[in-house]
């Protein structure tokens, strides 16, 4: 958890708990609005500079208005180097994270509503750590009158809770696999 009370934390600051911790996945969890009331279900973001859609472009946009990627001081190497080792480090974080965004789809898919084409990309800022797995999980709008009833629904936040975790379990037990063979 990056909070225990109802403050802000800067941007970077929320994944770079995941850093801090030692962390092996990050899911930042959201129910935002939109100017549009007819958009309601859940939907799961991963890191990407070109978003998906003007959706997920609006949606990063409003949630990026600070911060950039930190988290490690390489500042000692040359550039192209630490270019490389940044892009390689990159590459198999957003490997990671779409293949978690896949397994937490798939586990809510039966339990909750989902927006059309739920797995989405955006440039998040939440989503750019270079090493951790990370995921931003909008589960639904405010700005909906029937997401809303749903988000303060003790079955329905059971619901998300249950997929969520099966999604987590599968990805670390599928980890381990990885990591003995």
């Amino acid at each position: 958890m990056t909070r225990d009370r109802d403050v802000y934390l800067p941007l970077r600051d929320r994944y770079q708990v995941a850093h801090d911790n030692a962390g092996e996945l990050f899911v930042s969890i959201h129910a935002d609005s939109m100017r549009s009331s007819d958009v309601r279900g859940l939907s799961v973001y991963t890191l990407s500079e070109r978003a998906s859609d003007t959706e997920a472009a609006a949606l990063a946009a409003q949630e990026n208005k600070s911060d950039l990627l930190a988290g490690y001081d390489l500042g000692g190497l040359e550039d192209e180097v630490f270019s490389i080792l940044i892009d390689l480090s990159r590459r198999s974080t957003v490997e990671s994270s779409n293949v978690f965004a896949q397994m937490l789809v798939g586990r809510l898919d039966p339990k909750v509503r989902l927006l059309r084409r739920a797995h989405r990309e955006a440039g998040f800022a939440v989503l750019k750590s270079p090493t951790v797995p990370s995921v931003l999980v909008e589960l639904g709008y405010m700005s909906n009158r029937q997401d809303e009833r749903l988000l303060v629904s003790k079955e329905f936040r059971q619901a998300l809770s249950q997929g969520m975790l099966q999604a987590i379990d599968e990805f670390f037990e599928r980890k381990d696999r990885l990591s003995r063979s």
